[in-house]
């Protein structure tokens, strides 16, 4: 019997204590490494903690909404500090046409492919929300990536009736899910696309969708045979900027649902109250045996936490943050957690809030009381001193990424080009930012690393918007664990 049948059959029902068997084998396992070039997949949450640090990131670099006509691109930045090209970009692909709003993106493969004959992390799945257009990018070379192919939204359409790629997973048998925010229209609720291995459109992953009226993040436990959706809003209401009155026109969503992983369905959907509009991302445990997890309510700024017992799930709020009274608001400007990401020993919480302007580091130990263990400043609205001798920073902290030991937290803080331009309309002038923070990973604690700063204002073809991290040997949003 290979390990990783032998794990699936036995992690069934398993607590968060079975992180333990994983930390057991990790000692004596080393990555899976498929060939020369590609990155590494992991047998486990411990074993991707023990692999080398970072050398490379790749970002979206987004021209849409700011005055360049030009296409947007995937930057490739050198965060290796002993490197000569340190802090700086080292390559850009320019996307074939203008106009995509490059976002959210995946890889072809991740640790839940590990032990799978021929799988590898080589292709990055790069999807444009405003264009549809899905890019297959090759990064065998990561400091020279190549396009690959291209699957157009309007095929995408015609053959599924979904629009809005976002959310980027890879499945255990080599097919490719994105969560869709919209139907061909734009309008709600959307839905999740297949592709094959080789990248062809397979259909729609779910057999029924009833209760959803929205769509945005997913995370799927295998193990359990879970997966949690959550929502937006619809694609023609989201790409207009922000207005409060169609919050009460029941225009943003506040559900988060419960599917059950094999028949495609909802199981149960989960109202979050006036405490829960617009959950964005979602994140359970890298444990793949554990039944616990968090979402962040942007708008509500409240961090909820999913689990189950006995698969009884629940849902309840466990972080709230409150609203500031704000010169020039006509309303007290909420926190507005757009981003969240889990340690993989599951230890640390880190989510940002974009119009207050921090980063907040919890300790989960107890998922149900986080305890707030640091705090840092970069930018918002509401006036603040900034925690960082860099120039006056546009925009507040938004995409984050952690590195795969834990101890380096990357921030961007472009959330959406309508959505910038209506909150923080000098970002489209002056670009935005790729920083580094260090983190305590035994005591807790935030500091910035000054040695690295990345000012996507100041790039060749004028100011771009940097958005969502990635790694060549993957990180802390990407891998899921079956």
């Amino acid at each position: 019997m290979r390990r990783r049948d032998f794990l699936v059959g036995t992690a069934t029902g398993l607590t968060v204590s079975g992180l333990q068997i994983d930390r057991l084998f990790a000692q004596t396992e080393t990555p899976h490494h498929h060939h020369d070039g590609c990155g590494l997949l992991y047998a486990s949450p411990a074993e991707a903690m023990n692999s080398p640090s970072e050398k490379l990131a790749f970002l979206p670099a987004i021209h849409v909404g700011t005055k360049v006509d030009r296409p947007d691109y995937l930057a490739v930045v050198d965060v290796d500090p002993m490197s000569p090209t340190y802090s700086s970009v080292v390559s850009r692909l320019a996307m074939p046409h203008v106009g995509d709003e490059l976002h959210h993106f995946g890889w072809n493969a991740c640790s839940s492919c590990y032990g799978v004959e021929g799988k590898a992390r080589q292709f990055l799945v790069l999807p444009g929300l405003a264009s549809g257009r899905i890019h297959i990018i090759d990064v065998a070379d990561p400091r020279q990536p190549k396009m690959h192919k291209v699957i157009e939204g309007e095929e995408i359409a015609a053959r599924t009736d979904l629009s809005t790629p976002h959310t980027v997973h890879c499945l255990a048998n080599g097919e490719i899910m994105i969560s869709m925010l919209g139907n061909a229209a734009g309008d709600g609720p959307g839905g999740f696309l297949l592709l094959d291995d080789s990248f062809e459109i397979k259909g729609r992953w779910e057999r029924e969708a009833s209760g959803m009226k929205f769509n945005y993040d997913y995370w799927y436990q295998p193990r359990l045979n879970v997966m949690i959706s959550s929502e937006w809003g619809a694609p023609k209401t989201v790409s207009q900027g922000f207005n409060p009155e169609e919050v009460s026109k029941g225009k943003y969503g506040r559900h988060i649902h419960l599917w059950d992983w094999q028949e495609r369905r909802i199981r149960e959907s989960f109202d979050l109250g006036e405490a829960g509009w617009i959950p964005l991302e979602v994140r359970f445990h890298h444990n793949p045996a554990s039944a616990d997890g968090f979402v962040g309510a942007a708008l509500s700024s409240a961090i909820w936490r999913f689990h189950a017992n006995d698969d009884n799930w629940t849902v309840d709020k466990v972080v709230q943050i409150e609203p500031v009274e704000t010169a020039g608001w006509p309303f007290p400007v909420p926190g507005l957690i757009t981003d969240l990401v889990l340690s993989l020993d599951d230890r640390w919480l880190y989510f940002s809030n974009w119009l207050h302007g921090d980063i907040r580091q919890y300790d989960i130990s107890d998922p149900a009381h986080p305890r707030l263990t640091s705090q840092i400043w970069l930018g918002g609205v509401i006036g603040h001193e900034n925690d960082t001798p860099h120039r006056k920073l546009t925009g507040g902290p938004q995409m984050l990424q952690l590195s795969l030991d834990g101890k380096r937290l990357y921030v961007t803080n472009s959330l959406y080009s309508p959505w910038d331009n209506q909150f923080y309309p000098d970002m489209a002038e002056q670009g935005s930012y790729l920083m580094q923070l260090d983190c305590d990973t035994e005591r807790g604690g935030m500091t910035i690393n000054n040695n690295l700063f990345v000012d996507f204002g100041a790039e060749p073809d004028g100011p771009a918007r940097a958005h969502e991290i990635r790694f060549p040997d993957g990180d802390c949003t990407s891998d899921i664990w079956s």
